[in-house]
């Protein structure tokens, strides 16, 4: 009779409020609102802190949004904010590139998550190997991975852990997942990698994100994201000092103080955000259609434009099967309702 093994009481919590959150706010954080989250983040023990543009590394651009500050800005003033901390960066190929990798590494960046479409494993490879050569941590994450089976996610996590990727995982991009699904995909991904730490990123389009974190980390994930006040586009992350005060009354370690945290999250609520995220009818249907979250501001623009119902926008958009960086097709297919919608 086999023993299961027993589940790890460490996980280590990543902080992505000041990428993840720029979706929120049109990438429109400025230095003092950066250094200020950074330093009370810093300041609870939160092991890793990510910034940037919401898309990443390179992705400021009239297409998907320009931010306010350049990531040189962004990486200089996160940079000294963050005197225990560890400071990550995103990057998907395609928007930013090797020299965004080497500019980040230049400014002090500890971490680099490479991300990639959840059946497009192979375009980490390069930039994987790049960041070991530089010395930064290389993580590696699909996105959108509700598109893919929990056997096809587990092989592509596998490939980019033999590519070099230190930490490997998920992202429920659209707020799409229950926590069964959560389970599989872990389960099958953790028995994939062996010792590779296995990452899970929640959103909260169905209010499961928590639980769905709770989930992962049950089924063998050991880095686990979340925000302060859940910022983030449409209903937002995981919301970061509800997932620890969870995992810590579960018995997992996170080395985070919580009274502290809690005051980040109120900075977060104070200076970051203009109100904190709520699951409204648009962030729902999002989650049920499996669009990426960050769709909700383009999708309501089209809709008032075209005079399309948002709802009906985003089931059409589901059907395409549209994902991030094709966010030229949301016009297309406003237009596709209205003129069926008038034939």
């Amino acid at each position: 009779m086999t023993t299961a093994p027993a589940r790890p009481t460490q996980v280590l919590i990543y902080d992505p409020t000041l990428r993840d959150g720029h979706h929120a706010v049109r990438h429109q954080l400025d230095a003092a609102q950066l250094r200020a989250y950074a330093a009370a983040a810093d300041a609870a023990g939160v092991p890793v802190v990510e910034v940037g543009h919401g898309n990443g590394l390179g992705a400021s651009s009239l297409q998907i949004g320009r931010a306010r500050l350049s990531d040189d800005e962004m990486l200089s003033v996160v940079r000294e904010a963050l005197p225990h901390s560890r400071m990550a960066v995103f990057m998907v190929p395609g928007w930013g590139t090797s020299d965004d990798l080497r500019n980040a590494a230049a400014h002090g960046a500890d971490i680099a998550r490479i991300g990639a479409h959840c059946t497009e494993a192979d375009v980490t490879e390069r930039h994987l190997g790049e960041l070991r050569e530089m010395g930064m941590q290389a993580q590696a994450v699909l996105l959108m991975s509700h598109m893919a089976s929990p056997g096809r996610l587990a092989e592509q996590c596998a490939q980019m852990a033999g590519w070099g990727a230190q930490a490997v995982g998920i992202m429920d991009s659209a707020g799409h997942y229950l926590p069964a699904d959560v389970t599989e995909r872990i389960r099958a991904i953790a028995a994939a990698v062996g010792d590779v730490p296995v990452i899970f990123h929640g959103h909260n389009s169905l209010g499961l994100a928590v639980a769905n974190s709770v989930a992962a980390t049950a089924a063998g994930a050991t880095v686990i994201d979340g925000c302060a006040r859940g910022f983030g586009a449409g209903a937002g992350n995981t919301q970061l000092e509800v997932l620890v005060a969870v995992l810590e009354r579960l018995g997992y370690e996170t080395g985070i103080r919580l009274k502290a945290l809690l005051r980040a999250a109120d900075i977060a609520h104070e200076q970051l955000m203009p109100a904190p995220p709520v699951i409204d009818s648009v962030s729902l249907v999002s989650g049920l259609a499996g669009v990426f979250s960050g769709f909700k501001k383009p999708v309501l623009a089209a809709a008032e434009h075209e005079s399309v119902d948002p709802v009906d926008l985003f089931f059409a958009l589901g059907q395409r099967g549209v994902v991030a960086g094709q966010e030229d097709l949301i016009t297309e297919t406003a237009l596709q309702l209205k003129t069926r919608a008038g034939s």
